[in-house]
């Protein structure tokens, strides 16, 4: 019979046995997981990774080098309606200047130009509505003062676009064929709508009875022929400091005023009272260059600052 002892003894050979064997096992575990992580392309995820950055290469614009593109500019809409809408139905492009049979030292014509057309196009017709008013001695907005005659309008706000209509001749026509050509000389505010033109009494009455009130026309822009040159007059309080500059009697609507500063030609801003200013007297009393918007260019010279007289001229713009 197997004694005490002996079972004792055989006890503690399965322990080392088992033990021998948990201890390989582990062993080879060890070695396995080892193995793996050295393995080339394992990934371990013992936490989170940095996000990849993502280049996203853009095709450069084709342009000058070392200068940034330049974007896409709207240009203003041309063909205002009663409803308020405008789209352009024509481009203009800058036509050459007519030579001028008139010479003087003090005044030249220049070469055409580039210039914005603004919303008032030639060549092309706006739909609108006349109204009547009142026109006094035919001063506006404008400032021209007195008008010669009475065939005057005033332009919508929208249309009038600070003061860059004034003086513009306008053919108007009425559905019933008749028509009248109209110099802008004010500004009609609101409830004026786009297209709307608000005409003398005087003028309405060549198309319609006063009394219809509110009459359908069509109407574009014309260059009249028979017109005399142009004026230029410096606003009232204008010195060597300060000035303002107005053109006069110009056959096409101005686009541009620039006077000579001794460092070239400097643009002025325009006003909506039909000035173009110069706030600190650079330029006052030196020369002036007066672009239309068919992009012709008048220079005019040795105009004293002399506020509220008109100063003739002895250039004109060129028919169209």
């Amino acid at each position: 019979m197997t004694t005490t002892r002996q079972i004792a003894r055989q006890r503690r050979r399965r322990r080392r046995t088992v033990l021998g064997a948990t201890v390989a096992l582990t062993t080879a575990g060890v070695l396995t997981f080892l193995v793996i992580a050295l393995l080339p392309g394992h990934k371990g995820d013992g936490g989170p990774t940095a996000a990849a950055t993502l280049v996203t290469t853009q095709p450069k614009a084709a342009g000058t080098a070392g200068t940034a593109s330049a974007s896409p500019t709207a240009t203003p809409s041309a063909s205002p309606s009663a409803s308020g809408s405008a789209t352009p139905k024509v481009s203009v492009t800058p036509k050459p200047a007519k030579s001028s049979r008139q010479s003087a030292p003090t005044s030249s014509r220049g070469s055409t130009t580039s210039v914005s057309a603004g919303r008032i196009r030639p060549g092309t017709s706006y739909q609108g509505v006349a109204t009547a008013y009142e026109a006094g001695v035919g001063d506006g907005a404008c400032l021209f003062g007195p008008s010669p005659d009475m065939m005057i309008a005033a332009m919508n706000t929208t249309d009038y676009e600070t003061s860059r209509a004034c003086g513009a001749y306008v053919l108007v026509r009425a559905a019933n064929g008749k028509s009248i050509t109209v110099r802008i000389t004010n500004e009609c505010p609101l409830p004026c709508a786009p297209g709307q033109i608000d005409l003398s009494q005087q003028a309405f009455a060549k198309l319609a009875d006063l009394k219809v009130g509110r009459l359908p026309i069509t109407w574009s822009l014309v260059s009249p022929s028979s017109i005399g040159t142009m004026s230029i007059r410096y606003k009232t309080g204008s010195s060597a400091y300060w000035c303002g500059i107005q053109v006069i009697g110009h056959r096409n609507p101005v686009a541009r005023l620039e006077v000579s500063t001794g460092n070239g030609w400097r643009q002025l801003p325009r006003t909506s009272f039909n000035y173009f200013i110069a706030a600190d007297g650079n330029g006052c009393g030196k020369a002036i260059r007066v672009t239309d918007i068919y992009g012709e260019q008048l220079t005019v010279g040795g105009l004293a600052v002399r506020a509220n007289v008109v100063q003739p001229t002895r250039v004109q713009f060129a028919q169209h």
